[in-house]
């Protein structure tokens, strides 16, 4: 099966089940950002299992890759969803190859629901198998693109004793300054995940950062404590 004829087979199936009414709520919902076919997660869901249960014989990482792309370039908020779903389950067959079609998605069409998805289930775990992409995600701590610095604090969110903790601290250093909402949510939540795991090691960076970290950072990074 070629990637644009799964694409084509996800589209009619799709298609078949909107619900215009769902889909205005769905919209509003994501501030009207995107367009949306009316289709919840769960019924998304129940439509993508026997098609993905279909497509094992011919997966690979480029044809994961081709596969995202095509899905990401339609306009229903559906079709990026599957596309990080597919790409979610066949985790382990992405390398560092995957990272510029990633990287890709994050800047493309970005918002935190799917962003959150990218950076949690994707970079994690390519970083964690593969650190010679850490330099990758150094320059992302500092880029221009809110997105991509949203990416790199939030990386490690299911790492638990596995995280990296200098690191952790150093991507939250380098943007507690930030204004903008979403990196300074994305600190606090990277620090309350970790809190689960070294709750005094967050305190303790919480408190030689309190002049430097947002309200908003604080609150969420010491929810959980």
């Amino acid at each position: 099966m070629i990637p644009l004829s799964l694409v084509q087979r996800i589209t009619s199936e799709y298609e078949a089940h909107r619900n215009p009414e769902k889909a205005v709520k769905m919209a509003a919902y994501m501030k009207n950002l995107f367009p949306f076919l009316g289709i919840q997660t769960p019924e998304r869901e129940a439509l993508s299992k026997p098609i993905w249960a279909e497509i094992t014989p011919f997966v690979t990482e480029p044809w994961l890759v081709e596969v995202a792309l095509l899905l990401w370039e339609k306009d229903q908020r559906e079709y990026q969803y599957a596309a990080l779903s597919l790409l979610s389950k066949q985790v382990k067959l992405l390398s560092p190859v995957a990272m510029p079609a990633i990287e890709h998605l994050i800047t493309h069409k970005s918002w935190w629901d799917t962003v959150d998805t990218i950076a949690s289930r994707l970079v994690g775990s390519l970083v964690f198998r593969f650190p010679e992409l850490l330099p990758t995600l150094e320059q992302y701590s500092t880029h221009d693109n809110l997105w991509l610095r949203r990416t790199a604090i939030l990386h490690q969110l299911s790492y638990k004793q596995n995280t990296d903790a200098e690191r952790l601290w150093r991507y939250c250093t380098l943007n507690a300054d930030s204004k903008e909402f979403f990196i300074q949510k994305a600190i606090g939540w990277a620090l309350r995940e970790y809190s689960k795991t070294n709750r005094n090691a967050v305190v303790e960076y919480i408190q030689r950062n309190e002049h430097r970290l947002s309200n908003l950072s604080k609150r969420e990074g010491l929810k959980r404590i």
